[in-house]
């Protein structure tokens, strides 16, 4: 078969021009990515709650996110409305009880209180497998952004007692999250991740 070559110029042409207008197409079908936009106003100040369980501690856990990063600190079958916390920065990590000194990595140290004990109030035995002045059982903080470090300083007296080591005195909330006590860091003081 023999085309023309006029006519094989004008077939190139067009489908040049309507893949062109596909790429264009396709590119401006795809939704712009939304920026993140990080919350910010928590402060750094001190933050707690005054109420308690008997409920007793079982895990505590971490995450990133793109704004913050995240301890969860679990009490399965307290509620909500009954479960305290403190969280505040200090200069050093002191356990209750011994007042021993448990050192915390990084720039800055949160200690975080969980109002419910580490053990069964009725036995004694313990619920949460975490050893004094050891990094908490389970949380690798590779590829962190905020925290540093974990330390677990024990139960005393119906409290449980956290070390969180982060990169600097950054802004953090708290929050009761059905039978958690959740503490997210922020990875800076802007709005921005």
């Amino acid at each position: 078969m023999n085309i023309p070559g006029d006519i094989m110029r004008r077939s190139r042409t067009t489908w040049a021009t309507v893949a062109l207008m596909g790429a264009t197409l396709g590119v401006a079908a795809v939704p712009a990515q939304a920026a993140t936009t990080c919350p910010t106003g928590w402060g750094s100040v001190a933050k707690q709650q005054a109420v308690s369980t008997s409920e007793s501690v079982t895990n505590a856990r971490t995450g990133s996110h793109a704004c913050y990063d995240r301890l969860v600190v679990d009490v399965p079958g307290a509620a909500k409305a009954h479960l305290g916390y403190s969280v505040r920065y200090v200069d050093r990590l002191q356990q209750d009880g011994s007042g021993r000194l448990i050192p915390v990595g990084g720039g800055a140290v949160l200690e975080v209180r969980v109002a419910a004990p580490a053990y069964d109030v009725e036995t004694g035995a313990p619920t949460y497998p975490g050893r004094v002045a050891r990094p908490l059982p389970g949380v690798d903080l590779d590829g962190y952004r905020t925290f540093r470090d974990t330390r677990f300083a024990g139960s005393f007296e119906g409290d449980t007692q956290f070390g969180l080591g982060v990169r600097a005195r950054l802004p953090f909330r708290v929050l009761r999250v059905d039978d958690r006590v959740v503490v997210d860091v922020a990875h800076s003081w802007s709005a921005k991740p």
